[in-house]
This record gives structure tokens, C-alpha cells and sequence, in this order.
């Protein structure tokens, strides 16, 4: 009898260990243009990049005021490029109302064969230029509702979904009401949908209260990327992010190279090369414009990489860049803080 209580114990534990290893290992999945995809390691990513971005605002655009037809005839070619390099996902990282269009972007994606991400959320840089009417009327509980709507049902009467959330602020110590908001809506959203929130907020000033407020919803900071990170000078403030938990995304690449190079260098010297995103805030079709100045979406490829070679940097570091870092920030997964020691 002691005997078969003991065979079973030990079939209990085995199952428990069982479905501890099975939730540990779950598959994290990414959401482009056409749907859900498990993550693959090795597949290579663009983490933050435009193809059309209309700063008119929010109280002006229109989305008749280009033609899709000249926007691919444009685009294409640098998108093309890309399957030199052998690129799989491209994060078009235009919001609404700043000329976010998913049927653009699903006919570039079958176009080219890349896995584009489109996203959620509304952008409040610049004083709120592109921020609609509505968002100054409602709660941060009502635009969260409407951003998981858009990620259960599709995108302006789509099927297509979001694959993560948009938001940006401008770069102050204080945030204001509005841009508290914002970023206590994407912390609701994320918290039902598992959506990670990407946040155009340039030195770190900002990055503080933002933390601080997905933390008092609950929401790890494992969940958030800080956007545009390059431009914060202190070397020390991308130590505490990394310790924080956040994604640190360099992301000027089509712009600058230099001052990338030594922060990740720094990064991979002080041990969080694997918090580190890089991009290149590139191209992009400006309907503003007559002529068009579309940057490539290569340099990182092309210029990049080679350097980081040269530095050292192995083969596993620009893995860890290009592929590896990225699928796990924007896999979608509902980061909560585990525990009361868990703060930014």
C-alpha cells in the first residue's frame, strides 16, 4: 500500500514537472498583416520602420489625399531590396492618424512576401497634434476598449489585426493628462490582448513616469520598448532600463551610424546586448510632398553589421540583434509583474 502511494506521488510530480516544462516552453506568436505566425528563431526582423507617414494632423488627414498605386510604385523597390538580406518581418510602426494603412500594407506584403505589423494606439508627441477629438473626451478604459476591439476584429472594417501598440509622449519628467492616459490605456490593452507597447519617447526623461504608470496597473516592464532610444546621451540610463526590465530600441539607423556603434558596444560590454532592438526609422512615402526622398531600408545590412564584426561581435551577438530580440518583444504575451519586487 505505502509502495503504491509512493508510485503514484511520483506520477503527480512527474505530471506537474510535465506541465510546468509545457507552459514554460508555450509558443509565443507574432501578428502581421495576414494572421498569426508561431516565432521562429532565425528569422530576421526590421523592428521599426515607415512606409507612409502623413504628418498633416489628426484634424486634417485623409486617406484619399494619396493614391495607393503611386505609394507601391515608390515603396516597392526598397522593400524589394530587402530579400537580399533574406528579411521576414517588416513593423510599420505608423499610427493612426498618421497615415496608418493596413490595405497599403497588405498589398505590399503579398507584393514582397514580408510579414509587415501594423499596429494600435494613438500618438501624442508634438503636443498632441495628431491626437482626434475623441481621445480628449474619453477614459483610458474606453480607448484601451477600442484598441482590443481593433485587435479581436480587424482594423477599420478589416480583418486585419494589430500586432502591437503604438504610443508615443512628448520627452518631459511630468507627463500630462493626456499622454498619462495614453499610457495607462496601453497598459489595459496590453493586460487583455498580450499586445506590447512600443513608446516614441526619445531620452529617457520620459521613459520614468511611463514605467512607473504600467506599473501601478500591474504590467511588467518586460512589455514595453522604448522607442528611439539612440538619442539619450547618459550611458548609465540605458543600464537602468536594462535593469528595469524594458526593451532599449536604437532605431535611427537610416539616419545615423556612429553613435549607435557606441551604444552597442556599451551594451554588449555591460551584459544587455539581449534587451537591445535596432531599426532604422526609415523610408518613407510623405504625401505632403511632391518629391519624394525615401531612405533604403538597408544600412544595417550593408554598413552595420560589418562594423559590429570587426568589433567583435559574434555571429550569436547579431543573431541576438536581428532576430532573436525581437521576436520575444513583440511575441504576444501578457507580461504582469510577478511580484511586489518587480519595479521600475
Amino acid at each position: 500500500m505505502k509502495a503504491q502511494r509512493t508510485k503514484s506521488l511520483c506520477l503527480c510530480l512527474f505530471l506537474l514537472m510535465v506541465t510546468a516544462a509545457v507552459a514554460q516552453t508555450k509558443p509565443l506568436f507574432i501578428q502581421d498583416i495576414n494572421g498569426l505566425n508561431a516565432v521562429k528563431q532565425g528569422d530576421i526582423w526590421l523592428s521599426h520602420e515607415h512606409i507612409l507617414v502623413d504628418f498633416i494632423g489628426a484634424d486634417s488627414i485623409n486617406p484619399d489625399s494619396w493614391k495607393k498605386s503611386e505609394v507601391v510604385e515608390q515603396v516597392l523597390p526598397f522593400l524589394l531590396e530587402l530579400q537580399d538580406f533574406d528579411v521576414k518581418y517588416f513593423v510599420d510602426a505608423t499610427p493612426q492618424f498618421l497615415g496608418r494603412d493596413v490595405l497599403l500594407l497588405r498589398e505590399l506584403a503579398d507584393k514582397t512576401g514580408l510579414k509587415i505589423i501594423t499596429n494600435t494606439g494613438l500618438y501624442g508627441a508634438r503636443n498632441n497634434k495628431f491626437i482626434p477629438a475623441y481621445a480628449w473626451k474619453n477614459t483610458a478604459e474606453e480607448l484601451a476598449e477600442q484598441w482590443v476591439e481593433e485587435f479581436k476584429n480587424g482594423i477599420d472594417g478589416t480583418t486585419i489585426k494589430p500586432g502591437f501598440i503604438k504610443i508615443s509622449v512628448d520627452n518631459t519628467d511630468s507627463l500630462s493628462p493626456m499622454h498619462r492616459k495614453l499610457v495607462k490605456a496601453a497598459a489595459l490593452c496590453h493586460l487583455k490582448s498580450g499586445l506590447t507597447i512600443a513608446s516614441h519617447t526619445g531620452k529617457s526623461l520620459a521613459l520614468w513616469p511611463q514605467l512607473e504608470i504600467l506599473s501601478e496597473q500591474g504590467v511588467s516592464s518586460t512589455a514595453f520598448i522604448w522607442v528611439h532610444a539612440q538619442a539619450e546621451e547618459q550611458e548609465t540610463n540605458f543600464e537602468k532600463a536594462a535593469k528595469a526590465g524594458c526593451w532599449i530600441s536604437l532605431d535611427g539607423l537610416g539616419w545615423e551610424i556612429d553613435q549607435h556603434v557606441e551604444k552597442l558596444v556599451y551594451a554588449k560590454r555591460n551584459g544587455f546586448l539581449d534587451q537591445i532592438l535596432i531599426s532604422h526609422d526609415a523610408g518613407w512615402y510623405d504625401p505632403q510632398k511632391n518629391e519624394q526622398k525615401i531612405k533604403p531600408y538597408t544600412p544595417i545590412f550593408k554598413t552595420l553589421l560589418p562594423i559590429l564584426r570587426s568589433k567583435g561581435f559574434s555571429e550569436d551577438d547579431i543573431n541576438l540583434l536581428i532576430s532573436v530580440n525581437p521576436s520575444k518583444a513583440y511575441g504576444i504575451q501578457k507580461r504582469r509583474i510577478k511580484s511586489s519586487g518587480e519595479k521600475p
